[in-house]
């Protein structure tokens, strides 16, 4: 089975991160992707998949079937809702694939890829290590040479988050992790400092971070070009805060030790905690102290979009063959 020639609907609600999970999926199956961005009409876009019916029109999007899908892959709640519509349109002619937790059954999809820490069982699930992304080394390594304003050299990376579901990101928690870069700082003076905040961090905590930390590390000012994948390929270290794993498995595709700074949880979410106890048991990541020592350690580079990808060909040609 030509896997190249197989058109792939990558279906989201458009948000970056899920976009580099479908991405990353699909394209290590076919060069031949569509993105979709799905919408919704009310109640549905609100209403959890599973108690109202499908049609062609809850989307506010056009779906155009210029290029029929082979393949479906979909993450997030409004996503399923797309999916279950082409399943029921297409049935068989097509292969379903839904990333993390439906929360539906598990069965209207012919694969499901869950992380372990999700904790899902069933025949047709593919357990990932964290997040899936789509980041390739050709790709990192394009980013080699982009930010020319910090230097590449003994690298320090710090990946900052913010307020979500299960983390708050206080003025305390900002200052305590404020101090210990600068303890850090002042016990490796040789090394380059490089503060990247994302899309919850917020211009307020970013513009305190450059104030509080001049001339000790290099901000990024959340708007000019991101130096994140600069990162990915130059650091020697990375700092990461707890509440993003999309973030900690990305960085885990380099195989350069992580350092996790633990936010404050609004409510105990024993999926992340389980997140954090693998990536900790695997020695990916230790946790961020006030007196940590730069000693690099290795571990098994992730690259689970690869990994998964072959799983999944393998098991699409098992039905294939099982089925002629």
């Amino acid at each position: 089975m030509n896997f190249s020639k197989k058109n792939i609907w990558i279906v989201t609600d458009g948000s970056e991160g899920m976009i580099s999970q479908v991405n990353g999926l699909a394209q290590q199956l076919s060069n031949r992707i569509f993105n979709i961005k799905t919408d919704l009409i009310f109640p549905w876009s609100i209403l959890q998949p599973g108690f109202l019916p499908v049609y062609r029109w809850i989307f506010k999007n056009k779906i155009d079937f210029h290029n029929k899908p082979h393949i479906i892959i979909s993450c997030g709640r409004k996503s399923v809702y797309f999916s279950l519509y082409l399943k029921k349109i297409f049935m068989k002619k097509i292969i379903t694939i839904h990333i993390q937790n439906p929360k539906i059954n598990i069965n209207k999809f012919d694969f499901i890829i869950s992380p372990n820490h999700d904790n899902i069982k069933g025949n047709n699930v593919i357990k990932s290590i964290g997040a899936i992304h789509q980041f390739t080394n050709k790709m990192i390594e394009s980013k080699k040479n982009s930010y020319l304003s910090v230097p590449k050299n003994n690298l320090i990376s710090f990946i900052i988050g913010g307020n979500n579901r299960h983390y708050k990101f206080t003025k305390e928690t900002l200052l305590d992790l404020i101090n210990k870069i600068k303890h850090l700082k002042k016990k490796y003076s040789k090394f380059n400092f490089l503060v990247i905040g994302s899309r919850r961090t917020g211009l307020d905590i970013i513009r305190f971070m450059k104030e509080k930390l001049d001339k000790i590390a290099y901000v990024w000012n959340g708007v000019d070009e991101n130096p994140y994948i600069f990162a990915l390929n130059n650091s020697i270290f990375f700092v990461v805060t707890s509440d993003s794993t999309s973030m900690i498995s990305e960085c885990a595709f380099t195989g350069k030790p992580i350092f996790v700074f633990h936010l404050p949880f609004k409510r105990v979410s024993k999926r992340i905690e389980n997140f954090h106890h693998e990536f900790e048991n695997l020695k990916i990541t230790k946790k961020f102290y006030d007196h940590i020592d730069l000693k690099p350690w290795q571990y098994e580079t992730l690259d689970e979009a690869k990994r998964i990808s072959g799983i999944v060909k393998e098991r699409i040609i098992k039905g294939f063959n099982e089925y002629r």
